[in-house]
């Protein structure tokens, strides 16, 4: 996979989870979820295409 792709998937992944953070820290519960979500999604294409993340205890997926 390109360096491009793998940097953007990084940079988008980074983002989603201080997205979350803000979430959290703000009581929003929707906003937890969805972003939770969006970090899954990334998790999984990562995946797909090789790229080894690491992962934070609450990102584990679930089989």
């Amino acid at each position: 996979m390109s360096d491009v792709f793998d940097e953007e998937l990084r940079a988008q992944l980074a983002e989603a989870r201080v997205l979350r953070a803000r979430a959290r820290e703000a009581g929003d519960e929707d906003g937890v979820q969805a972003y939770g979500g969006r970090i899954t999604q990334l998790l999984r294409i990562a995946a797909h295409h090789g790229i080894v993340l690491d992962r934070a205890a609450d990102e584990e997926e679930e089989d």
